[in-house]
């Protein structure tokens, strides 16, 4: 009989450590423990109205006159985590309306990754120009005729666009051709 009265107490302490270790991790016994599958939703696309775009002419721009390279700023204005991704469309806005653009031939320049922009947060792209040359009216090196908008419509991909001025001029380019960098975290120059 003692034999059985050390295996009952083995028994009763087994289930009271189980118990408690239960309480401890909030697991009833009996209950079967899943595997965690917590998933992160991904911030949506940036709505055109989370973003204030601005632009100025690039640091280093090529050779020659005019607009050649510009930097667009997008700055999160909203409450809430967005991502860009991608290339955006460009056009010029002749008389500065976005009913008399006209689409530039974009050129995409390196590989577009994932860009997540926290309220006040920014993202840039570059814009490269084939090149006014000369002074005064300038010409293009192509024979056409140069052109001067005073803004241009940028396009986000999935999410509308923006019309911008250069804060320091006008937009002159070549052959209706422009050169864009994906969305990026690292201001350019």
């Amino acid at each position: 009989m003692r034999h059985s009265n050390g295996i009952c107490r083995a028994a009763l302490a087994t289930t009271t450590v189980t118990a408690v270790a239960a309480a401890v991790t909030g697991i009833l016994p009996g209950t079967a423990i899943a595997a965690s599958t917590t998933t992160s939703i991904p911030p949506p696309a940036c709505p055109a109205s989370a973003l204030q775009v601005s632009a100025r002419q690039a640091a280093h721009p090529p050779v020659g006159t005019g607009t050649g390279a510009a930097v667009v700023q997008f700055t999160n204005v909203s409450r809430r985590t967005c991502v860009l991704k991608g290339h955006p469309t460009v056009a010029g806005a002749g008389n500065g309306s976005p009913a008399h653009n006209t689409p530039l031939k974009v050129t995409p320049t390196g590989r577009a990754a994932t860009v997540t922009v926290r309220p006040h947060g920014k993202a840039w792209v570059r814009l490269t120009f084939v090149q006014v040359q000369g002074e005064g009216d300038g010409y293009c090196v192509s024979g056409k005729t140069p052109a001067v908008y005073p803004t241009m419509a940028i396009g986000l991909p999935h999410s509308g666009k923006h019309q911008v001025a250069l804060n320091d001029g006008w937009w002159a380019e070549c052959d209706n051709k422009v050169t864009v960098t994906p969305f990026s975290a690292v201001k350019p120059s």
